[in-house]
């Protein structure tokens, strides 16, 4: 076993990957970019080793950066985790060239797997069904488009370097094609530097179901039961299971040796998974999609229904250790669900969003685990991927286990970053995830029925609580009568207190009900129903979910509006980075007409035109770093549009 690992990787991975190295005797190396210099997995490691500026192309990513680090610490492996380089052949061969030990899989098993053309081709001829789609790799947009009419509507576009539904684009209107074919390049490129797209039948309603499997170098392949993937949003998963309701034993018998046999023709070594899109009227007929090179985000609920390690036995295969068990060994006992915690704004259309952690309470205790790269001070900026945490919990059945996760979601609290942990806590309540009736479309198709419409009245209660306690004098000496905000006035009748403040609409909040307020709670009781909240600075946190409760000053507002020119402005649904600019000062724009990108932890936005008129101003070009709400453009209405309003 090896003396010394490093960890290429940040976060929750980092953090998770760390504690099996110490469980395990092995010292842990960490790496960090500037951004990340006091973050959790740099702390809890052995020793840590700068790597460069906050960019991830010039730290995370930069493989002479990591392999420099490895050489100075000692290390005689690196572990990838996932994202990042975790699927790079290159970096795989790097290491190889270095002498220091790659834990994952041969670099041609990963540049095999990686190319999804080649890999469809691959499994194909092994006997592994694939989902129909176009043959052939560098297809030009021109061809792709052929082949998506030929095939027929709906398609789904994919980057064959790449994963995670980045760059993903499901068409259904033919007219659409050659847009959304230009979209999924842009993004397959800035995601993964290459932006050769295929494109695949899309099947309505659909299972995304996966198979874990280990294989080591002596031959051994074994797998160790499904996941089921199916909840997730824009192509990314947001909750997994283990095991599936979907899967009789037969079935999951069959798809585990189609994901073996998958495996075993790339020459597989170590964790990977084999991904299969399953018709939910017929999980018999079961398609490859892809094989995942890497260890998944998801590996905690295979942990926990099968009592195995998984990370522990990535470095023991990549030692050279057999597998010390067989695939009759492997048992399912009970059930596990994740919920993945993103920093993201469900009430702002799961916009990216970023901040300062404030105040951290993440759930503990039997039958729950959470794996996280969060601590009290954390800065979550727009560079890296908003995934913050997972919250895992195990029961010894599907119900239990879903109770055990929502009580443990309305437990986490993340106070100064929006997050979607209230989001998955509803989502995990509703009949469809309940009764085990899901697919892929289920979040698309449910989302407005769990995100919640305005701001309850006890939050802006307790907000004003807050205010009116801070306003109170020291109970101890002399009071100034002046300074008791009672409301009283000279000469007229008292007028109670009130506060202006907004979540995004102003409001005028007058205190009515009992409050108690604590360094880190506050209590309000409105109609004879009491309410709790944590608090840190103007956040409050409820049940998984976060209000940001800001003074409001009216004239201020005014001011900004007007030198903004009010709903002329363009400005920025998120913190991130300008990647497109179409326009320049001067141009004639139609109404929806798309003018700029703003991209944030690998998700692109865009900007369209309000109205028909006239760029009047641009402030940003591509490369500009923005804050979210910052004023990116002005465009001035024609004439016809002002005399319409």
């Amino acid at each position: 076993m090896f003396d010394t690992v490093l960890v290429a990787n940040r976060g929750e991975i980092a953090v998770r990957v760390i504690r099996t190295l110490r469980s395990m005797g092995v010292r842990s190396v960490a790496v960090f970019s500037d951004a990340d210099a006091d973050a959790r997995h740099v702390r809890e490691a052995d020793t840590a080793v700068r790597i460069g500026p906050p960019p991830a192309t010039e730290s995370y990513l930069s493989i002479e950066a990591l392999l420099d680090a490895a050489a100075r610490t000692g290390a005689q492996a690196v572990h990838p985790g996932y994202g990042f380089l975790a699927e790079n052949a290159a970096f795989a061969r790097a290491c190889e060239k270095a002498g220091i030990v790659f834990i994952g899989p041969p670099a041609d098993a990963i540049a095999l797997m990686g190319d999804k053309i080649r890999a469809k081709e691959t499994v194909q001829a092994a006997g592994v069904p694939v989902v129909p789609g176009s043959s052939g790799s560098g297809l030009s947009d021109e061809q792709l488009a052929e082949a998506a009419r030929a095939i027929g509507m709906p398609v789904l576009l994919k980057p064959s370097a790449g994963g995670g539904g980045k760059g993903m684009r499901l068409v259904r209107d033919a007219a659409k094609l050659t847009d959304e074919i230009a979209a999924a390049r842009r993004e397959a490129r800035a995601s993964f530097g290459d932006d050769t797209l295929l494109v695949e039948r899309w099947i309505d309603r659909p299972r995304h179901i996966e198979i874990q499997v280990l294989a080591d170098g002596h031959g051994n392949v074994v797998h160790l039961g499904e996941r089921e993937c199916s909840l997730q949003r824009r192509h990314q998963k947001i909750i997994e299971e283990a095991p599936s309701v979907l899967l009789d034993e037969a079935t999951r018998a069959s798809m585990g040796e189609a994901a073996a046999q998958a495996a075993r023709s790339c020459g597989y070594r170590g964790a990977g998974t084999v991904e299969f899109i399953v018709p939910g009227g017929d999980p018999s007929q079961y398609y490859f999609m892809e094989m995942n090179t890497r260890l998944q985000v998801e590996h905690p609920v295979t942990e926990l229904i099968t009592g195995l390690d998984l990370v522990e036995w990535q470095l023991r295969v990549a030692a050279g250790e057999k597998l010390g068990f067989r695939q009759e060994d492997v048992r399912l006992t009970g059930h596990a669900i994740e919920a993945r915690i993103c920093a993201e704004d469900p009430a702002r259309g799961f916009l990216p969003s970023g901040g300062t952690v404030l105040l951290l309470r993440e759930p503990e205790g039997d039958g729950l685990r959470t794996d996280s790269g969060l601590s009290e001070g954390t800065e979550v900026g727009s560079l890296y991927d908003p995934m913050l945490s997972k919250v895992i919990a195990y029961g010894p059945d599907r119900a239990s286990a879903l109770r055990k996760l929502r009580a443990a979601l309305a437990e986490t609290v993340t106070l100064g970053v929006q997050t979607n942990a209230g989001f998955l806590r509803r989502l995990l309540a509703h009949p469809a995830v309940v009764s085990g009736e899901l697919d892929t479309g289920l979040v698309e198709r449910v989302v407005d029925e769990l995100v919640p419409t305005g701001v309850p009245e006890e939050v802006y209660e307790a907000a004003a609580a807050v205010r009116l306690e801070a306003l109170r004098p020291s109970p101890t000496g002399w009071v100034d009568p002046f300074s008791v905000p009672s409301g009283w006035r000279l000469g007229g009748t008292p007028q109670p207190v009130s506060f202006p403040l907004r979540v995004t609409d102003p409001v005028e909040v007058t205190p009515r009900g009992t409050h108690t307020v604590t360094d880190d709670t506050v209590t309000v009781t409105l109609d004879g129903v009491r309410h709790t909240f944590h608090r840190a600075a103007d956040w409050l946190g409820r049940d998984g979910d976060a209000w940001h409760v800001r003074d409001h000053d009216p004239v201020a507002a005014s001011l900004s509006r007007a030198g903004h020119a009010g709903a002329d402005s363009l400005t920025a649904p998120m913190p991130g980075t300008v990647t497109v600019v179409k326009v320049a000062v001067g141009d004639e724009v139609a109404a929806g007409q798309s003018l700029l990108v703003v991209e944030a932890m690998k998700m692109e936005h865009v900007i369209s035109a309000p109205h028909a008129g006239t760029v009047a101003e641009l402030d940003v070009t591509p490369g500009t770093t923005v804050a979210m709400d910052q004023v990116l453009a002005v465009i001035t209405p024609h004439e016809e549009h002002e005399e319409a309003e």
